[in-house]
Parts: C-alpha cells; sequence; structure tokens
C-alpha cells in the first residue's frame, strides 16, 4: 500500500513538473511570435536618411526607427494569457544599419507550482530580420 502511494506521489510531481515546463515553453513561443512580428514591422520601417541618401541592397535603418517601430508593434498587441508582464529589451535597435534585431523579456506564470518559484520564470528571446531591395 506504502508503494503505491510513493509512486502515485512520484507521478504527481512528474505530471506537474511537465505542464510547468510546457508552460514556459509555451509563453516563450508566444513571445518569441510577437518578436518576429515586431523585427519584421521593423524592418520595413524605412529611417529618414533614405529620402536624402536613397537606398543600397537593404532598407537603411536606424536605432531609432527600429526601436520606435517595434514598440509601436508590441503596443498594438495584448499580452497573451500566461505572462505577467513582457517588453522591450535594451538591445533592440540595429548592428549595421540593414538588419533589426529585437530583444524581447517576459515573466511567464507557471502553473501549479508558481508560488515556489516566486514571480515566474524570466523568458528572453532575440528575433532578427532584414528587408532587401530587388
Amino acid at each position: 500500500m506504502l508503494l503505491i502511494l510513493v509512486f502515485t506521489m512520484i507521478c504527481i510531481l512528474l505530471i506537474t513538473g511537465v505542464i510547468a515546463v510546457t508552460s514556459i515553453h509555451l509563453s516563450r513561443m508566444k513571445l518569441l511570435d510577437v518578436a518576429d512580428g515586431a523585427a519584421l514591422a521593423a524592418a520595413n520601417a524605412l529611417d529618414d536618411s533614405a529620402y536624402g541618401g536613397g537606398v543600397g541592397e537593404a532598407v537603411p535603418l536606424s536605432n531609432a526607427t527600429v526601436r520606435d517601430t517595434a514598440g509601436a508593434y508590441v503596443a498594438s498587441r495584448p499580452m497573451p494569457a500566461g505572462m505577467a508582464e513582457w517588453g522591450l529589451s535594451g538591445e533592440t535597435g540595429t548592428p549595421d544599419g540593414e538588419l533589426a534585431v529585437v530583444h524581447m523579456s517576459c515573466v511567464a506564470e507557471v502553473p501549479f507550482i508558481g508560488w515556489m518559484l516566486g514571480d515566474g520564470v524570466r523568458v528572453n528571446v532575440v528575433s532578427r530580420a532584414r528587408a532587401d531591395v530587388e
């Protein structure tokens, strides 16, 4: 009888752990989806320098343009279920003036065992996009 109780408790703990990890992974995928959309929107946003200097092989970008466009995109989206907070990180911008890089982070709520982890689990994602001119 005791052996059955022990195995039942082990199974319950394993199932709870799998549910918690799956929930965190789903929050990561939802965050990555929004980061991809923000990077695509930012990659298609022309910087003001394009009007005077023209364009090269890709749409010219600036850090301010990438941050503003990505921020507007994120603000237009509702925060998905399973997240306590989300937003752009400070590294969002463009390293070379042609590639939009969006860093996002969120705090994922963890079901069943969230009270043991405090405020949740911080999840970070990075998405990159480039709009080539043909």
